[in-house]
């Protein structure tokens, strides 16, 4: 008798632990994968998408989670090389076994890294690159379904806006480029190409330097020798504050017009007051223009205890592209990759982001959340800190 009932208790704790294992299942996290450069020289942006990225995550958890289970960041500092982003990726999918992705920063980063997104078949959302073939690289035919997401206004409407306000409002016809040697800078520099091309003019001038460089007078004085009468960058900040500071140094005073980079807290603060004046395109900036963005700037800037968002854009768009792939999780119910694909190409529900009201972001043949229609609008440094270059774009429908 003993045994037997040794045998039926043992069968029927065996039966209440696999009854049990679906809770345990409930009850797991959701990973998600976060990866950017959290040092060197692009952490101004890498940092405030992290922190845009985390509070959209609390905020979600504190509600509930997703499915019942709470959500849990991976995150990895690419250190801005490619090389480190490809092999994170990579660990992220296969080791740390993550859902999807958000974050990238560099371009370059992003073209090395999304491949392995793509082959898993688990969608990736760019919170900040903005390489115009990065949403591009997977399309129809070749590749039956694209992975590749975006929250971030891509080079080619940023090269357009650039072109826009040196050749249109400013009436400037002389056109100097300077662009990084990067892959963010080298395909920043084709876009600015074709939008001069769409005006019939060419650049006086196309100047290259590298990452760390900190003298840009040969290059500025073969643009002023030129005639150029403005200046439009493709960078990042350490390396446009040279620039910034080289044409005081020369006595030699153009307007700056670059890429978003130019809002980075690296470009204000090394450029002084020699940045003032400097437009670049910009979805997010934090003047409080509705109740949601005061409300984001305000916890933003109690939770990490900085009055000022290193990169504003990038804090903004790293919280939006969270709060995307939340919509896209409960639309599903799952966290089956091809089935988060396709409930991000029809997502039902209307996120209010920080950037914006995202209303059927995405689509099949459209993997870019944001397009010129209303974002991005010009910003401008004005005592160490970006404002509406055009104060009429600031309550912009």
């Amino acid at each position: 008798m003993l045994p037997c009932c040794h045998a039926v208790l043992h069968r029927l704790f065996c039966i209440g632990l696999l009854l049990m294992l679906p809770l345990a299942h409930a009850a797991d996290p959701i990973r998600v994968g976060v990866s950017g450069p959290f040092t060197g020289g692009s952490s101004p942006l890498g940092i405030s998408m992290l922190n845009g990225i985390r509070l959209a995550t609390r905020e979600i958890n504190d509600k509930g989670g997703l499915l019942g289970r709470p959500l849990q960041l991976v995150e990895r500092d690419d250190e801005g090389r490619p090389e480190r982003g490809a092999q994170i990726a990579q660990e992220l999918i296969h080791q740390e076994r993550i859902v999807a992705g958000l974050g990238i920063v560099n371009t370059g980063v992003a073209l090395a890294s999304q491949r392995f997104y793509q082959q898993a078949h688990l969608p990736m959302l760019t919170a900040v690159a903005t390489g115009s073939i990065i949403t591009r690289q997977f399309l129809p035919p070749q590749y039956p379904d694209n992975y590749i997401f975006r929250v971030a206004a891509a080079d080619t409407i940023q090269a357009t806006m650039m072109v826009e306000e040196a050749v249109t409002r400013r009436r400037l016809r002389k056109v100097a480029i300077f662009h990084d040697s990067t892959n963010y800078g080298l395909l920043g520099r084709e876009d600015l190409e074709k939008a001069l091309e769409r005006h019939g003019l060419s650049p006086v001038a196309v100047e290259r330097f590298n990452l760390k460089d900190v003298d840009m007078t040969p290059q500025l004085r073969r643009a002023r020798q030129a005639g150029a009468e403005v200046i439009l960058t493709y960078g990042l900040g350490p390396e446009l504050a040279h620039v910034a500071n080289g044409m005081v140094r020369l006595g030699w005073q153009v307007p700056l017009v670059g890429s978003w980079a130019l809002g980075m807290s690296s470009f204000i603060d090394n450029a002084g007051p020699n940045g003032e004046g400097a437009r670049m395109p910009q979805t997010f900036i934090p003047d409080g223009s509705t109740p949601r963005q005061r409300s984001f700037i305000e916890k933003y800037r109690k939770t990490w205890g900085s009055e000022r968002i290193p990169a504003p854009p990038a804090a903004a768009q790293g919280y939006d592209a969270m709060l995307l792939l939340a919509a896209a999780i409960r639309q599903a119910h799952t966290t089956d990759g091809p089935r988060l694909r396709e409930a991000l190409e029809n997502l039902q529900e209307k996120v209010e982001g920080v950037v914006m009201v995202y209303d059927r972001p995405f689509s099949r043949a459209d993997h870019e959340a944001i397009d010129q229609m209303r974002i991005p609008v010009m910003g401008e440094v004005r005592s160490g800190q970006v404002v509406h270059a055009y104060p009429e774009e600031r309550n912009r429908p």
